[in-house]
């Protein structure tokens, strides 16, 4: 198991295609929580994307419980404009995963609550909201690889993954 980035119910196909170019490049998986505000078949998510979709190890969750019950909760590290500690600072590990909020309300308020010594955030400028969720992921995702000394990611698992999109319809917990 690699690095994988989980995003909580994207909104903007762009930044998900990008993030899903970004997990292609570092051969990192790509969880998505639904609902997300776009279609898969979305051309502006597809565009992000570029041709390297065959590449994407991208897993599709029908909703929080369907992930967490993929996903030990001891992997996850999440990153929020409302975390208490610097990114700089998290623990990764070469499984950790990644987790985002959606660009419109962020991290959701009962994870933030339940998770808040392993919530994380970007410094950035008072006169700044929050960055891009695209941005964030690449800063963090990259910082999580510097860390653990990976000078090249997909050499670490031996190559490009195959696509494989897949459907959980698990109610864990």
């Amino acid at each position: 198991m690699g690095l994988s980035i989980a995003l909580i119910e994207p909104q903007i196909p762009p930044n998900t295609g990008s993030i899903a170019r970004l997990c292609a490049a570092t051969d990192a998986t790509l969880h998505l929580i639904q609902p997300l505000g776009f279609s898969l078949d979305d051309p502006r998510f597809k565009r992000a994307g570029l041709d390297y979709w065959d590449a994407v190890d991208m897993w599709v969750h029908p909703h929080w419980r369907a992930f967490r019950g993929a996903v030990s909760r001891d992997r996850c590290l999440y990153f929020s404009t409302h975390g208490t500690h610097s990114y700089l600072d998290a623990p990764y590990a070469f499984n950790s995963v990644l987790v985002f909020g959606n660009e419109t309300q962020g991290m959701p308020a009962r994870i933030l609550e339940k998770h808040a010594d392993q919530t994380f955030r970007i410094p950035m400028s008072e006169a700044v909201r929050s960055l891009n969720l695209a941005t964030a992921a690449g800063i963090v995702l990259y910082e999580a690889v510097r860390q653990l000394g990976i000078r090249e990611p997909w050499a670490q698992v031996g190559g490009r993954m195959e696509t494989s999109v897949n459907t959980s319809d698990e109610d864990g917990t």
